[in-house]
């Protein structure tokens, strides 16, 4: 199937990749002209403007946009829809907000394109281990772009099927799932990453603790001087609190036990306020989530080795870089 591919990013230019080796045709289009060269040479189809672009895809015409969120994605959608025709389809893949994806569905349904909304997990580790896709949009939209997303998905590798799980039941078990209409996809992937803060929060404390188990202001016989790199080592092999987070913590503690090549500066990417947003309009009570936010808006003002473990974390799963502001 064919595919363009708007953005060639940490994680658009890994997407393109992948479905290339699946056996898949793409369509490129990137601001720097050189990036999408780089991709023509692996044996894409190269474009410089919007026009071009769409122009090279066959009917029903798929667009997929892996751009930062906001501006860059709007721009693009408008973009796109300007050259696109009716039964063409639009896929936000970056990590926008739902309620725009719900204006975008409505705003392009009165020119007959489908818009489908996708959260897209996987970091810069998707391109070998696959991304996991939580998707919203229009049933025969989504069902056309089925082969599209198998190719993407991690499928279920050497995952366990869920005990009293029937075999078939949907795509779940495979690494992506149609949670509803548009904007539901980005729900899904909004609360993933509100989780994925409280998460994270929760390692670091505890790596703190144990940093600070070695205080000299501890009576003498209650120091202990623990290697950060085994403990979370060590909770790798069977441990209930172990994760694909702790595998990356693990690997940043081996390279550099102090994280001293970490700020401890952590930036917030969005979901984590839009998750607490949601639960303020639901009522419900997100205690934990809602202090993991907090956490990442003090990492900025002073860090501790806590924020040191996150920004290990976010820069290993997702190539984030943390730069102070004004930095």
């Amino acid at each position: 199937m064919q595919l363009g591919m708007v953005g060639l990013g940490r994680m658009g230019g890994n997407m393109v990749e992948r479905l290339m080796n699946k056996g898949h045709s793409t369509v490129v289009l990137d601001l720097n002209p050189e990036t999408v060269a780089r991709y023509v040479a692996k044996g894409s189809t190269g474009s410089n403007s919007f026009a071009e672009f769409v122009s090279k895809l066959a009917k029903p015409r798929v667009a997929w946009v892996m751009v930062p969120c906001g501006a860059p994605t709007e721009n693009c959608i408008n973009e796109l829809a300007k050259h696109m025709e009716a039964g063409d389809i639009i896929i936000d893949g970056g990590n926008s907000y739902y309620k725009d994806d719900v204006r975008h569905s409505n705003e392009l349904a009165a020119k007959g394109i489908k818009f489908i909304d996708v959260g897209t997990s996987g970091g810069v580790w998707g391109i070998t281990r696959g991304y996991c896709m939580m998707i919203g949009g229009p049933d025969d939209a989504v069902k056309h772009i089925d082969p599209i997303l198998s190719a993407l998905a991690p499928g279920m590798g050497d995952v366990e099927r869920t005990p009293g799980r029937p075999a078939g039941q949907g795509t779940a078990e495979q690494g992506y799932l149609h949670c509803g209409p548009a904007g539901a996809g980005h729900f899904v992937k909004m609360v993933h990453n509100g989780i994925e803060y409280g998460i994270m929060q929760a390692y670091a404390e505890g790596f703190d603790i144990f940093k600070g188990a070695a205080s000299k202001e501890l009576p003498e016989g209650h120091r202990f001087n623990f290697d950060l790199a085994e403990i979370a080592e060590v909770w790798r092999r069977g441990s209930v609190v172990g994760s694909w987070l702790l595998d990356l913590t693990a690997m940043a503690l081996i390279e550099n036990p102090s994280l001293s090549n970490y700020s401890g500066f952590v930036q917030d990417s969005g979901e984590g306020r839009w998750t607490v947003m949601a639960a303020v309009e639901e009522a419900v009570p997100a205690d934990v989530l809602t202090a993991s936010l907090y956490t990442r808006f003090r990492s900025r003002q002073e860090h501790t080795f806590a924020e040191k473990v996150l920004s290990a974390m976010r820069h290993k799963f997702g190539g984030h870089i943390e730069r102070p502001t004004g930095g």
